[in-house]
């Protein structure tokens, strides 16, 4: 049954056949497919997206480190680490690897804060930019995982990254 809705969800077609896939299932779906580096549509992580329950601005406090779904496809500029959460107003919304292999703030698109914002039919913790037109939307896989996914005003919503809390 887990391969058929491995496959299901890989095609974004799980939710036509479930409601909800169970938590842990869902939970294995996701680390599946981070594990596989593999490039994956908006089509296809929306669904599972939508399954997940949402967290709180204080589970998101602490530093954690980021991936996206592109499968190494698209550049990274900035050598993106991921983000860090100090407090419900002070959010270093992207830290990259410098150089000397150092984890640091990316400054130049500014700091961020957390609000409780509803999306998509649920309430859930979201990073919103203080200078850029930028909401980032997280949801639950488990306490070390979340998943994200970004809004920039006047593109498509379909930027979804995870974060893995170090």
């Amino acid at each position: 049954m887990r391969a058929i809705t491995t496959t299901l969800a890989a095609l974004g077609l799980g939710a036509l056949f479930s409601t909800a896939a169970s938590a842990d299932d869902l939970q294995q779906q996701w680390l599946d497919m981070i594990a596989s580096g593999d490039a994956y549509s908006a089509d296809t992580l929306m669904p599972l997206y939508r399954q997940l329950e949402p967290v709180d601005t204080d589970f998101m406090i602490g530093t954690w480190k980021g991936g996206k779904f592109d499968g190494g496809q698209e550049p990274d500029p900035i050598n993106w680490y991921g983000k860090r959460f100090t407090s419900l107003t002070d959010v270093e919304p992207l830290l990259v690897t410098n150089a000397a292999g150092e984890v640091v703030t990316y400054d130049r698109l500014g700091g961020a804060q957390m609000r409780m914002v509803e999306f998509d039919g649920k309430v859930s913790a979201a990073l919103i930019y203080d200078n850029q037109p930028i909401m980032d939307y997280f949801r639950r896989v488990n306490d070390d995982l979340v998943i994200g996914l970004g809004d920039i005003k006047g593109k498509p919503t379909d930027f979804f990254f995870y974060l893995q809390r170090q």
